[in-house]
């Protein structure tokens, strides 16, 4: 996805209408009752943890969809290294509109940011090969595309989106269609009839699954899934230059150099979306 383009834009406010909607209901009773609707304050965001801070572009959106009038001061850029301590933006204006919207940007930019932490981890320790780390659909559901967008802050490259930006025929799909050659010529035949220009990954269980793959033509990319290291050696010596590699399967920080030193173009990891820590962020008021 372009983050850049209206199709982004329009799905951040379908996303923080949706949990305003959820979280604020007929309204925010706890503010109603004792802040006065004309208080104006000032607060910080005030980082609690190490890593790579990710969600400052998303929580101006939400500042600005619950109030237009809030100001946001930005003291750090999405994807930069934080540690405990810092600060990364001041907000003011009404302290109704503040206080509605911290819970959001809080949830947003804590989950986020740990995701792109993870992520970094993983490029650095990728740097030096010609390997990139991917993400997977594994994401919480209404919110990938902020969990595919902190992957991309953190230096990784988002894999596709959903089921409709992209053909993977994986193990199950290969069963029903009764085979993986019948699964990719019936695929290309759908391509075909519907006009759809889709790229095409397939995945291979054994070696012997990668030879049947190679033998039709119109494959993008073979995922190599759940390989050792040896054989992953042999199916990219296999595939040579035939089509794009990626490993997966259960591949974690420790082992994803040795994944990368088997020559693979991309490694996916869904653990980047669905196994990590929050990172500790506070708003905090400002007395001035």
């Amino acid at each position: 996805m372009n983050y850049n383009s209206q199709e982004f834009q329009d799905e951040l406010t379908r996303i923080i209408t949706n949990a305003l909607r959820e979280d604020v209901g007929d309204g925010d009773h706890s503010s109603l009752s004792c802040i006065p609707s004309t208080a104006t304050g000032k607060a910080r965001l005030l980082v609690k943890d190490n890593g790579v801070i990710a969600g400052l572009a998303f929580a101006k959106a939400v500042f600005q969809q619950v109030d237009p009038d809030l100001q946001v001061e930005f003291l750090m850029n999405d994807g930069d290294t934080v540690k405990y301590g810092d600060e990364a933006f001041y907000v003011s204006g009404s302290s109704q509109s503040i206080l509605k919207a911290e819970r959001l940007v809080l949830n947003a930019m804590q989950r986020m940011s740990a995701i792109a932490t993870k992520t970094r981890k993983f490029v650095d320790v990728l740097k030096g090969t010609n390997t990139k780390i991917l993400d997977t659909r594994k994401t919480t559901p209404g919110i990938r595309v902020l969990e595919k967008w902190a992957v991309d802050i953190g230096g990784g490259v988002n894999h596709r989106f959903g089921l409709y930006d992209m053909i993977m025929l994986k193990d199950n799909h290969i069963d029903f269609a009764g085979g993986v050659v019948e699964a990719i010529e019936k695929t290309k035949q759908y391509l075909k009839d519907t006009q759809k220009d889709l790229k095409i990954i397939v995945e291979a269980r054994s070696l012997e699954e990668i030879e049947k793959i190679l033998s039709v033509d119109g494959v993008y990319r073979i995922l190599i899934d759940n390989f050792n290291y040896e054989n992953t050696k042999k199916a990219v010596a296999l595939i040579g230059d035939k089509c794009l590699t990626e490993s997966s399967g259960g591949i974690t920080l420790d082992t994803a150099k040795n994944y990368a030193d088997c020559g693979v173009d991309f490694i996916s990891s869904g653990s980047l979306t669905h196994s990590v820590y929050n990172m500790d962020l506070s708003l905090k008021a400002m007395h001035e």
